[in-house]
């Protein structure tokens, strides 16, 4: 049913659904959702958890991924996807544009819009894409103070802290950063840019009992795993950033380059969405049958003359 109808809407906070899945055992497999329609897609493949990645953010607005959205730009994109999929989604807060108490505004913002979670990581603006070259570090007790932050100002949410130093400051380095991240109030820790088992399984037993996202990212440091090779690791969640955008850029790139030589997009239509499965994904019918179980036309009479 359409998501204006409040007795289909969830229950619980988005951020108490999002732990439930965490806690319930095995790994939570999080697939990127660039926008509504994506969310549709995914939560029709039976997933159950969401992600919204600040490079597909950034990227689907024609922007690098440099950390320079704004909260709102941000709660847009959430709300879109918690809306249309009615599921917890886990948001890339960057840095959490800013200070202490922009953290809070950031946490309190992103709730409000229909988040479940959320990460900040420890690089200095401008940031970068974890998988990429002379990535910035901020001071660890800097970050410490923006967790402690962002723990303080949740009501549920989910709180995920990423650290970026395993680049710089190697396996011990991001150990200890993940530690005084989780005695600040973390839920769970996202070591970024590991490149190999090794490196993933290490991690994971320096870190007993502590819930770890791993980041799945295409063209990036980390070897291709399986979500069942990350679990045997000792993951607890795992993301798939930006998957949805590529294969949807791709397509379009093809679309426009069909367009642009045939003056057409007939070669082009066995590999369309038809409108069929386009109105049945966004439940059209559902809204028109809502639509005229409340509002009946009424067709005015003539007065008489």
């Amino acid at each position: 049913m359409p998501y204006l109808v409040s007795s289909d809407l969830p229950a619980e906070p988005a951020g108490a659904r999002f732990r439930a899945l965490v806690e319930h055992g095995g790994i939570l497999k999080i697939p990127g959702t660039h926008n509504g329609m994506a969310a549709l897609q995914a939560k029709a493949a039976g997933f159950e958890a969401l992600y919204l990645s600040g490079a597909a953010m950034t990227a689907s607005m024609g922007l690098p991924d440099l950390g320079i959205i704004t909260v709102d730009e941000v709660a847009f994109f959430i709300r879109q996807v918690a809306r249309a999929s009615g599921l917890p989604v886990l948001v890339d807060g960057d840095t959490g544009h800013g200070e202490a108490l922009n953290v809070m505004h950031m946490v309190r913002t992103f709730e409000d819009a229909g988040a479940g979670a959320v990460h900040i990581e420890d690089q200095l603006l401008p940031k970068k894409c974890g998988h990429l070259n002379d990535k910035k570090l901020a001071d660890a007790r800097d970050m410490a103070a923006k967790v402690a932050a962002a723990a303080k100002a949740r009501r549920h949410l989910y709180l995920i802290a990423r650290t970026d130093a395993a680049a710089s400051e190697g396996i011990d380095g991001a150990v200890a950063r993940a530690k005084l991240y989780m005695e600040a109030g973390a839920d769970a820790i996202f070591p970024e840019a590991l490149n190999d088992a090794e490196m993933f399984r290490e991690f994971a037993r320096r870190m007993p009992g502590v819930p770890l996202l791993a980041n799945m990212t295409e063209f990036g440091r980390t070897p291709v795993f399986t979500a069942s090779e990350f679990e045997a690791m000792g993951y607890r969640l795992v993301i798939w950033p930006v998957s949805s955008l590529r294969v949807a850029n791709k397509a379009q790139e093809k679309l426009y380059a069909t367009l642009t030589r045939d003056g057409s997009t007939q070669a082009m239509v066995g590999e369309m969405q038809t409108r069929a499965e386009l109105y049945d994904l966004i439940g059209l019918r559902q809204f028109e049958a809502l639509d005229a179980s409340i509002v009946a036309t009424v067709v005015p009479t003539l007065a008489a003359e």
